[in-house]
């Protein structure tokens, strides 16, 4: 045991990036005896999924919700392994209020399975062959998953692992591969549902960064069950930077390191393999070369293709030619107590059929903070709505403050129908647009949540782990299993187990 514990530590590993899939994959690779270097050129770790803090308020940045806390789960899998406690959690019950236009009535995405089973039959008359599709087609893919399997497979290792997650009762999926669920819903005679197709289309904008039509079908059968037992969604206690700070710990522990404010420059590469990273100092400018026997990257994939430089021209032109990710627009407020309903849930989702789209889809995404659980002092409250929208006007327009300003006064009056939102119920606000994420979170052109779940970037046919280039791997929302941290943390194991291998 010695021995193969000595080799370990005398391979350095460098982890560009300590969002949550870099500091999984460090802490992971530290626990298991390698010399682990993080770097990160923002403030506090956690990428999208760090805080702020404002006047005694803390908001989460980006994420506010986690799944995979469960026995079985991907956190409750990697935290077992790191021997470190998970964090307190609420469940979420329910996952999600969906309110659609010119409704006062939402629909609850409740946590028990009968309960959302009664709901949707309610909501949405007729519909119950396309859900119990989608709960087969969950149940073999949870199944699947639940193995480990390698996806896309880029060499025989990946392939022994993708057909040993393979069992008769998994081959149901294969069928659907190419389905997206708007071909779902023809089949099962719904194509023509529109109240349906919008709610659908609001919850996978959530997780698939893309709507029904396009949102690969598989990728939505997990997206849309998680929410139930006995799986579920969660609340942090404290903050979503728990996540963080506990990985953090344990990588220091196993004699990681971690250093902020740090920048990576370039990826060195030589021979068709990854040998170094360049690494300025933010706050002494000084410049380094650092070699590496494997760097993991923890960014976009059109970030990695900036640092490389030199990249194969079919990698390249697979990165350019990916249709526009989408950037956030998000306002934090810290709110008194009283501008919050009585039983309102942590999480809503709101559609408008106003004019003057706040996002791609007119919608926002809220997150509330509940008495108690850390995010504001006593009788306050924190209100985070978000959506999503087309970075390009944040970087081309002329006058990017009145675009802000204009974006924040539009969410909060739609916030105002639901919340008792007024000059003396506000104590702090404040905005964030693409080029705030690009700033803080360096990602390109401050695009979130990944690349998008399409049939051509899902499963089988996305982004590998497994780079062209030799001993660099790509950890993160651009590779399967998709955004979240959830699937960023099964994208960190995944890359572990291949550098064991």
């Amino acid at each position: 045991m010695s021995s193969i514990s000595l080799d370990k530590s005398n391979s350095h590993i460098v982890v560009i990036g300590a969002g949550i899939g870099g500091l999984t994959a460090g802490a992971l690779l530290a626990h298991r005896g390698y010399s682990v270097l993080i770097l990160d050129q923002a403030l506090v770790p956690g990428g999208c999924a760090s805080t702020f803090k404002r006047q005694g308020f803390t908001f989460d940045v980006g994420a506010t919700q986690v799944a995979g806390l469960e026995p079985g789960g991907i956190h409750h899998r990697i935290f077992s392994e790191l021997s470190i406690d998970l964090p307190q959690a609420t469940p979420c019950d329910p996952a999600c209020a969906v309110y659609l236009p010119g409704e006062t009535t939402p629909i609850n995405v409740w946590r028990d399975q009968e309960k959302w089973q009664e709901e949707r039959q309610k909501q949405f008359p007729g519909s119950e062959p396309f859900w119990q599709l989608m709960a087969t087609l969950f149940a073999a893919s949870w199944e699947f998953q639940g193995r480990d399997p390698v996806l896309p497979p880029r060499n025989l290792w990946d392939l022994w692992q993708l057909t040993q997650a393979v069992r008769p009762s998994t081959l149901i999926t294969v069928p659907f591969t190419l389905f997206t669920v708007g071909d779902a819903l023809r089949l099962c005679g719904l194509g023509n549902d529109r109240r349906l197709r919008t709610f659908l289309d609001l919850q996978l904008k959530l997780y698939s960064q893309v709507d029904a039509e396009e949102t690969a079908l598989l990728y939505a059968a997990t997206a849309l069950s998680v929410s139930q037992l006995p799986q579920g969604l969660f609340h942090l206690q404290g903050s979503m930077q728990v996540l963080s700070d506990r990985l953090v710990q344990s990588l220091e522990t196993d004699g990681g390191k971690l250093l902020m404010r740090h920048t990576v420059e370039e990826i060195k590469v030589e021979n068709g393999k990854a040998t170094a990273v360049v690494i300025r100092n933010q706050k002494t400018g000084e410049v380094w070369t650092e070699a590496a026997d494997h760097i993991v990257s923890n960014v976009t994939v059109q970030n990695l293709v900036q640092l490389l430089g030199q990249v194969p021209s079919g990698y390249k032109n697979r990165v350019e030619k990916l249709p526009q990710a989408s950037g956030a627009f998000v306002v934090y407020l810290g709110v008194d107590a009283s501008a919050i309903p009585l039983g309102c849930p942590p999480h809503l989702q709101f559609l408008y059929d106003v004019n003057g789209p706040i996002g791609e889809n007119n919608s926002l995404f809220v997150s509330v903070s509940h008495p108690g659980d850390g995010r504001a002092p006593e009788g306050k409250a924190t209100i985070i709505a978000s959506s999503f929208v087309d970075p390009a006007q944040w970087w081309q327009t002329d006058d990017y403050e009145g675009l802000k300003q204009k974006f924040t006064q539009e969410a909060i009056a739609r916030l105002a129908q639901y919340f008792y939102l007024k000059p003396e119920t506000i104590i702090h606000q404040e905005a964030a647009t693409p080029r705030t994420f690009a700033h803080f979170t360096a990602r390109d052109r401050g695009i979130v949540g990944g690349i998008g779940q399409r049939i051509p970037t899902f499963g089988p046919f996305g982004f590998a782990n497994r780079t062209p280039i030799q001993n660099l791997w790509l950890v993160g929302d651009s590779t399967h299993p998709g955004e979240g941290t959830a699937g960023v943390s099964y994208s960190a194991l995944t890359v572990v187990r291949q550098i064991e291998a």
